[in-house]
C-alpha cells in the first residue's frame, strides 16, 4: 500500500488544518504512506467548491452519503460539528471505510460507545483527533514518565483557557448550542485536557466538578466561520445552552491527584493549554503557547544548580523532530496535525490500529459525562459507573 485515497467531510477551522497536514506530510516524511485528496464535502455548494480550490481537494461534493458509497475513498475525515459525527461515522463504519473523527467523539457516552461497537464490527481503523499529544515536548513528558525518570506520579493538573467569547454581543455560534456542540468549554477544550491525563498519568476513578455559564443569552448569528461570526441585523437573541467554564478534581488509579480547568472566559488568555506534572523524582510543566519547550526538574540534581530548566524540543532526539528543521528552529500547532496523519499511515503500514482511537474516545467522553453528573448531583462520581 503507497498510498490513502481519503474523503473529508468539513471545509472550516479544521478543515483547513487537516487538509494542510495531508498536503505537507509527504513532503517532511516521505517513506511514510502518502494521503490522497480526493474529495471534499460540505454543506454549502459555493463554500465547499472554494475550500477545494483553497486546499487543494481534487473533487467537492455536497452530499456525504454520496461520497461513502464511492468505492475509490478508503478513508472517511470527519470534522463536521459534532452533532454529525455519529451518523457519518456509524454510515462510513457499514460502508467498511476507516474513520479519522475529531473530537468530541460524540455528543454522549451511548453513542460513542455505539460508534466503537461498529468500528469494531466493521474491523475498519479509526482514529480520534487529540492532537496534542503530538507536540514533541509532550511526547519528551510521556517519554520521562515510561522510563520511571519522574518517579511515582502524584499531581497532574491542567488548564485550558481562552477569552474569545467574552463580548456579550458575541454572536450565538453553534459551539454555544448544545444540541449541535454536545458542552461548551468542558467538551471543547476539557476534552484535550482529560485525554492528555489519560496518555500521560492513566485512567480515572472519581471525579467531581462545578460549571457556570457567565452569558445567558447571545444575539443570533448571521454567518459563522471558524470561532468568527457576524450578528444579524434583528435584536433578536438565544439562549446559550453550554458551560462557559467548568472545573473538576479527580482521582486517577494509580493514586494520583489531578486538577482541571476549561473556560472561555479568561482575559488575556487566547489559547492557554497547558499542564503541570509532579512525581517522586521531578516534575514537568508544558505550556501550549511555547509548543517546543519542556520545563523539566529533577530532584537529584545537585543542590547548587536545582531548579527548573528548559528543554528546548527540537533535536533529533525528540519525537518527529528528525523530520523537520535543524536543532533550534521550531514547529507550531499546524505540526501537531501532521504526526497525528503520520500516526494513522504508520498504523496502516504495520496493520494496526493508530493511537489514539474511538477507545481513547469513549473513555475521553465517559469522564465528560461523569464530571456533568457530579455538578448535576454535587457529589464525587466513580468512572467506572458509567
Amino acid at each position: 500500500m503507497n498510498s490513502i485515497n481519503i474523503g473529508m467531510i468539513g471545509y472550516k477551522f479544521m478543515g483547513k488544518a487537516h487538509s494542510h497536514a495531508y498536503r505537507d506530510l509527504p513532503m517532511f516524511f516521505p517513506k511514510s504512506i502518502r494521503p490522497e485528496m480526493k474529495v471534499i464535502c460540505g454543506r454549502n455548494p459555493e463554500a465547499v467548491a472554494e475550500a477545494a480550490s483553497q486546499f487543494g481537494w481534487e473533487e467537492h461534493t455536497t452530499d456525504w452519503k454520496e461520497l461513502l458509497k464511492r468505492d475509490d475513498i478508503d478513508l472517511i475525515d470527519i470534522n463536521a460539528p459534532s452533532d454529525a459525527h455519529k451518523e457519518i461515522a456509524m454510515e462510513a463504519a457499514k460502508a467498511g471505510k476507516h474513520i479519522f473523527c475529531e473530537k468530541p467523539l460524540a455528543l454522549t457516552l451511548d453513542d460513542s460507545r455505539e460508534m466503537l461497537a461498529a468500528v469494531e464490527a466493521a474491523g475498519v481503523k479509526h482514529m480520534v483527533g487529540f492532537n496534542y499529544r503530538f507536540a514533541p515536548a509532550v511526547m519528551l513528558a510521556k517519554k520521562l514518565i515510561d522510563e520511571g525518570r519522574l518517579g511515582d506520579i502524584y499531581h497532574f493538573r491542567a488548564w485550558f483557557l481562552q477569552d474569545w467569547i467574552m463580548d456579550p454581543d458575541f454572536p450565538l455560534v453553534w459551539r454555544l448550542q448544545k444540541e449541535v456542540a454536545g458542552s461548551g468549554s468542558h467538551g471543547d477544550l476539557g476534552a484535550h485536557l482529560i485525554d492528555m491525563a489519560h496518555y500521560l498519568v492513566g485512567d480515572m476513578t472519581e471525579v467531581i466538578g462545578m460549571s457556570e455559564t457567565f452569558i445567558k443569552e447571545r444575539p443570533i448569528p448571521e454567518e459563522m466561520t471558524g470561532l468568527s461570526a457576524t450578528s444579524s441585523k434583528s435584536s433578536e437573541k438565544g439562549p446559550v445552552t453550554v458551560d462557559d467554564a467548568t472545573l473538576f478534581l479527580a482521582r486517577f488509579s494509580n493514586g494520583a491527584l489531578g486538577s482541571f480547568e476549561a473556560t472561555r472566559f479568561a482575559a488575556g488568555h487566547r489559547s492557554t493549554n497547558s499542564f503541570e506534572i509532579n512525581g517522586s523524582k521531578g516534575s514537568v510543566i508544558f505550556d501550549f503557547e511555547r509548543m517546543n519547550e519542556l520545563q523539566v526538574y529533577f530532584t537529584d540534581d545537585k543542590e547548587d544548580v536545582q531548579g527548573f530548566r528548559r528543554v528546548l524540543a527540537t533535536d533529533a532526539a525528540h519525537a518527529y523532530s528528525e523530520a523537520w528543521w535543524p536543532a533550534g528552529h521550531t514547529i507550531g500547532y499546524e505540526h501537531t496535525f501532521i504526526h497525528s496523519f503520520v500516526e494513522l499511515m504508520d498504523a496502516f503500514r504495520e496493520d494496526r490500529q493508530p493511537v489514539p482511537n474511538f477507545v481513547d474516545g469513549v473513555k475521553c467522553q465517559q469522564v465528560l459525562e461523569a464530571v456533568d453528573l457530579s455538578i448535576e448531583k454535587r457529589q464525587w462520581i466513580q468512572i467506572s459507573d458509567l
